[in-house]
């Protein structure tokens, strides 16, 4: 298992004020982090000789918002949408992301008041093929995010995130399980985990409540259970929120702070991930 840490519990962007805080990360033990994708301005490329200096190496992450919807149902939207996962693709390609997750699929906290429609749903395979299509003349595999029904209404659980990456059909496009939105959502995390099988690519580890994994109301023995039961052997990243992003606060709710500060949060939660697996591989 590779283990790493999302950098949104610092930062919306990773800038040189947040380099020291790799270097503790690589320290403490995690293999690498987990890149907001969001100011596509930034030097991803001097980003990542910055973190192989440092011996860290990246996953990403990524969002649409409704200007740049994939399923909406103005064309012009979906190609903006479209266009920006490509160019977030091309960053991260430059920082060298293996694997890149999120709801780009659709706006996120964008509601129709709706489940979605047959329209919807071939726009969404439609806009995702293209990104995958560039994905893999790019070298990073995408990790689509099935988000729970508060914060988006196309992809609710894996079984419909699986769905959807099979009708995209294409080797660079797989799924991401995430503890936090199946435990709201999925009425078996067993189901949910296997329903990926070998189109799961990535997984997050999120305590109930956003704060340090393992200490709030997941069932973690049979999160952990099952992920070491499917063979999977990838990715393991903790997403956590804190008040660092008051600008995507609508989305996360995340407004009173739930732990004693982040660089604890991140190696409490390494050494839960590690405890856990440990525990499977005998």
């Amino acid at each position: 298992m590779k283990y790493g840490m999302n950098l949104l519990l610092w930062s919306g962007e990773v800038t040189d004020e947040l380099l020291p805080v790799c270097e503790q990360l690589k320290a403490a033990g995690f293999d690498g982090v987990e890149l907001p994708m969001f100011n596509l301005d930034l030097d991803y490329a001097a980003l990542g000789n910055q973190l192989d200096s440092i011996g860290l190496r990246r996953t990403g992450v990524m969002i649409r918002n409704e200007e740049d919807n994939p399923i909406s149902p103005d064309p012009a939207v979906r190609q903006r949408g479209v266009d920006g996962n490509k160019r977030a693709l091309d960053c991260a390609a430059a920082a060298g992301v293996e694997t890149i997750v999120g709801p780009y699929h659709s706006a996120i906290g964008v509601f129709s008041g709706n489940g979605p429609t047959e329209d919807e749903w071939t726009w969404g395979v439609e806009s995702m093929r293209a990104t995958a299509e560039h994905a893999g003349s790019v070298g990073v595999r995408l990790g689509v995010e099935a988000l729970n029904r508060f914060e988006c209404y196309f992809l609710n659980t894996h079984a419909d995130s699986t769905r959807f990456v099979r009708e995209v059909d294409h080797p660079a496009c797989g799924i991401m399980y995430d503890t936090f939105h199946s435990n709201i959502e999925e009425k078996s995390v067993t189901d949910a985990i296997n329903a990926g099988g070998e189109k799961l690519f990535h997984v997050h580890i999120s305590e109930n409540d956003r704060s340090t994994p393992g200490t709030g109301g997941i069932n973690w023995k049979e999160n952990f259970d099952a992920i070491a039961g499917s063979g999977y052997d990838g990715w393991m990243v903790i997403e956590a929120f804190g008040l660092a992003l008051p600008e995507i606060a609508a989305a996360t709710k995340i407004w009173r702070r739930m732990f004693t500060d982040e660089m604890t949060l991140a190696k409490d939660g390494l050494a839960f991930m590690k405890s856990e697996v440990a525990k499977r591989n005998g």
